[in-house]
Order: structure tokens, then C-alpha cells, then sequence
């Protein structure tokens, strides 16, 4: 794999285990530890960024030539991609505690789909509308977006489906800083009782960063206490946030 290096940066056991990840080759567990080394450096959240766009140029160009792969690396490799640059994406740190911790909300929420190498992976029935929704706010055509997936709200019945749509709804708004239009979203998506974790713990790692971003740092904490509690994908993330903002 390409490395790219600033003088004076060097942090090889990092660098190492950033290219073990983009190959697939780290358990869960190491890759929670590795989200919260990047959380507190910027420099290496961009190297993971080059490095992963890298391997997509790289792999799209070996699927122009006759080979045979199983579809389930590929997979694998997108779908934790996608989760941890949507995690741990940060803007200016706006905390910081006695140890010297620094912290802020998210700066963003990316708006993307689980991705296999032949393209996106259909997790619903209206997954592809859901994507032209994403589409358009992604051009900037917000109203848009949000009518289109208010529509879908209002024709589905599916609890998944439901929760999938005001999570995603509650991003675009996040990241247009429509902070109490995404909270409400968010909250509305808590309501459901939804059994899925993975989109479970999204929510609540959502909702803790709205409410960091409107300065309502009690009910910051106790969605943050939630998505730690899940014990999953956004567990040590929420104990980092969590610990910055009990100091």
C-alpha cells in the first residue's frame, strides 16, 4: 500500500495498523481502539481518508481486468470504512479537560451507504430512494431531500424502515445546522423501540453530538451514556466523549 508522510509525523505502529484495517485485517476490538487514537489526530484521520480512497481507485481499476474475488472481503472492507470515517469525522475542538483531552461534536455526518465492490448494497426496500434523497442534499437541494424521505415516512409501516428514514433525515439536517429540526428527528427515531443495535447506537451517537452542538451538555451525556451502554461500534467513542465532558 501507498503511504504518504509529513517530516516530523511519524507514527509507524499507527500507520501500520490504519493499512491492517483498510485490508479487513483487524478484529472489532482493534478497531475501537484504533477509532479512539484518530479521534484525538487529525493528521492520521486524513492519511486514513488518502489511504482508503487509494484502495477504491486501486480496486476499481482491477475490476476492469478478468479475475474472480469473493464479494464478502470487499464488503466487509466498504461497510467498516463507511461506519468509521462516519464516527470519528471532527471539526475544532471546543472541550478540553484537566488532562488536557479536547473534544467537539462530530462537524458532520456522512451520508453514505455500505458499499460492496459491484456498488451499493440495498439494506431496505426503499434504499434506493433513500440514495436520491442523500443525492440531493448532497447537491445542496435540502428541502428536497427531506421532502422525499418525509413521503417515504408516511407510506411505510416497517419500524426499520422508519428509523432508518429519520436517522438519515436527522444527518442531513445535522449537517446543514438545523441542530433542534435533527434533535427532533433523532428523538422521534428513539421512540420507535427499534431492535436493530448497529442503527441503535448511531442514534444515540447522533443525538449526543446534536445536543453537544446546542450546548445542551446534560442531555449530551445521557445519549452518549446510551450508545456506551449498547457496548458496540460507538462504544469507546462515547466513553472518550463522555470522560472529556464529566471533567
Amino acid at each position: 500500500m501507498t503511504t504518504y508522510m509529513i517530516e516530523g509525523r511519524e507514527n509507524r505502529e499507527l500507520e501500520y495498523k490504519i493499512d491492517l484495517y483498510i485490508d479487513g485485517k483487524l478484529t472489532n476490538n482493534e478497531i475501537d481502539e484504533l477509532w479512539v487514537e484518530l479521534i484525538q489526530d487529525e493528521y492520521y484521520l486524513d492519511y486514513l481518508k488518502t489511504a482508503a480512497s487509494l484502495k477504491v481507485l486501486v480496486e476499481e481499476t482491477e475490476q476492469k481486468k478478468p479475475r474472480v474475488y469473493k464479494m464478502s472481503t470487499h464488503r466487509k472492507w466498504y461497510a467498516a470504512a463507511a461506519v468509521l470515517l462516519m464516527a470519528v469525522t471532527l471539526s475544532v475542538f471546543s472541550i478540553t479537560s484537566d488532562q488536557g483531552t479536547a473534544i467537539s461534536p462530530i462537524s458532520s455526518i456522512e451520508l453514505d451507504y455500505y458499499r460492496s465492490a459491484e456498488g451499493v448494497v440495498a439494506e431496505t426496500a426503499n434504499s434506493d430512494r433513500i440514495i436520491l434523497a442523500i443525492s440531493a442534499a448532497n447537491r445542496g437541494e435540502i428541502q428536497s431531500a427531506l421532502t422525499m424521505l418525509d413521503n417515504l415516512l408516511e407510506n411505510t409501516q416497517d419500524v426499520y424502515e422508519t428509523h432508518k428514514l429519520l436517522v438519515t433525515a436527522g444527518s442531513i439536517l445535522y449537517n446543514s445546522g438545523m441542530y433542534e429540526l435533527a434533535a427532533d428527528r433523532f428523538e422521534a427515531g428513539l421512540e420507535l423501540n427499534s431492535d436493530n443495535m448497529l442503527l441503535l447506537e448511531r442514534n444515540y451517537w447522533y443525538l449526543g453530538n446534536t445536543y453537544f452542538q446546542l450546548n445542551k451538555i446534560v442531555e449530551a451525556k445521557a445519549a452518549l451514556e446510551k450508545a456506551y451502554e449498547l457496548n458496540g461500534a460507538y462504544s469507546r467513542i462515547a466513553a472518550s466523549y463522555l470522560k472529556a465532558l464529566s471533567e
